[in-house]
């Protein structure tokens, strides 16, 4: 194939030369926040493309993964994997010190992790050639030019997965349409998170042969870890409470659950708050927040501990979401009364809740609306609503257990989605 879209293009010569000369400046900034996470000195060092561990022998497949939220949708895809296809081994990367912490708790089989290499020259050329990837699979919008057209190059066949591309994104990109198709065009495949991101990559100039809607990769993530120890002290110290939970609550959403909250507690005082910030960090802000209302509050990362009068819990920790939601399956998402997103709905339903969001939920829409329309979820825009919403399945233990059975059903409608998944990345990627 050739045309305009399918060579490098001067706005690409022109990003090789900038990322040549910016390398050194990027290095040091991101060694000072490796340092700060206690990342050793020989891991830092994997930024710039050398390799802490070797390579496997055989067949050798790449995920890249940004972040928390995109390692976690790949983990479950790795292990299914490498359950159906033994002879595959994997890598997967990241950018992040939390990421490389989750990863390293929940490594699937034959998978190894590595900080992924700085889009430059040498970090690159030193990635792939100690690698030596069979295959490539980058996640959601994880565009790094440098990166992909070397991988190309090396003859690496290249997918998109979960591709999400915000609307700013494919503006900025169609700008530049000839290097938004040379880059575009190194892909073989390109597996998107809905139609919508379909449309615009094919907009942006993607083969739409090489095209295939599919669905949130998060919501085939598999349940969240839980604690059986702390799951029986739970128990133990809350008895037969009526309780819920408010989980990955951002600013601005706490005020909202915490009236909801004292709303409830007007008909029957004994209720508890599980609240969970999505930034535990965010745990002394939070709690003053809970004073304020004039509520009183036990918060986690203090080891303070549940008593008759706490009327909220602060889980104010890392790492025990799947504890939470284990314990209590009425769970409130947050990241949705706010223009944020929302948080992946599957996560507490897998552990066979049912779910609250608020209008927000935009990056999980193709995941919630099948969802609410199932009834395995409600939305509420405001605390009255939400507190109605919380009272209906409290008092109403059949409607509840619907709730909570649609919910189910959903999920486990997405291990035949997931295996479709990997279906289309071993034809199309000729692994196995």
């Amino acid at each position: 194939m050739s045309g305009p879209g399918l060579t490098p293009t001067p706005l690409y010569h022109l990003y090789r030369a900038a990322s040549a000369v910016l390398v050194p400046f990027v290095w040091r900034t991101v060694r000072k926040k490796l340092s700060r996470a206690d990342v050793p000195l020989e891991r830092q060092h994997e930024r710039l493309g050398h390799a802490s561990q070797p390579r496997p022998a055989g067949q050798l497949v790449w995920f890249h993964a940004a972040s928390v939220g995109e390692s976690l949708s790949v983990l479950r895809l790795i292990t299914r994997m490498g359950e159906r296809m033994p002879n595959l081994e994997f890598l997967i990367t990241s950018g992040t010190p939390t990421s490389a912490d989750l990863i390293a708790r929940r490594m699937p089989p034959r998978c190894r992790h590595q900080f992924a290499p700085l889009d430059g020259p040498g970090p690159v050329a030193r990635f792939y050639r100690h690698w030596r990837p069979d295959a490539a699979v980058f996640v959601e919008s994880e565009l790094w030019p440098r990166m992909i057209v070397e991988g190309a190059r090396a003859g690496v066949p290249l997918a998109l997965l979960n591709a999400r591309l915000s609307e700013k994104s494919v503006r900025g990109w169609q700008r530049f349409p000839d290097t938004a198709r040379f880059l575009l065009d190194r892909f073989r495949l390109f597996l998107t998170q809905n139609q919508q991101t379909a449309d615009n990559l094919i907009a942006m100039g993607a083969d739409p042969a090489r095209v295939t809607p599919g669905t949130n990769l998060k919501a085939m993530a598999g349940p969240l870890p839980v604690d059986t120890a702390l799951l029986a002290e739970m128990r133990a110290a809350i008895g037969a409470r009526p309780v819920w939970v408010a989980s990955s609550t951002h600013p601005g959403e706490e005020e909202v659950v915490l009236e909801a909250h004292r709303q409830l507690l007007a008909d029957h005082s004994d209720r508890l708050l599980l609240l969970i910030p999505r930034h535990p960090e965010r745990g002394a802000e939070v709690s003053a927040l809970v004073t304020a209302a004039g509520l009183s509050v036990a918060r986690r990362s203090s080891g303070e501990s549940i008593t008759s009068g706490t009327q909220v819990y602060l889980a104010d920790t890392l790492g025990e979401t799947g504890t939470w939601y284990a314990f209590c399956p009425l769970v409130f998402l947050g990241g949705s009364l706010r223009e944020i997103g929302g948080h992946n709905p599957f996560e507490p339903a897998q552990a066979g809740a049912a779910v609250i969001t608020g209008p927000g939920y935009f990056n999980f829409a193709e995941t919630y609306l099948p969802l609410i329309a199932s009834g395995g979820a409600v939305e509420v825009t405001t605390a009255a609503t939400l507190a109605d919403a919380v009272r209906h399945w409290l008092d109403d233990a059949e409607a509840f257990d619907t709730a909570r059975t649609q919910a189910r059903a959903l999920v486990a409608a997405q291990e035949t989605a997931l295996e479709g998944v990997i279906d289309t990345l071993t034809t199309r990627l000729e692994l196995g």
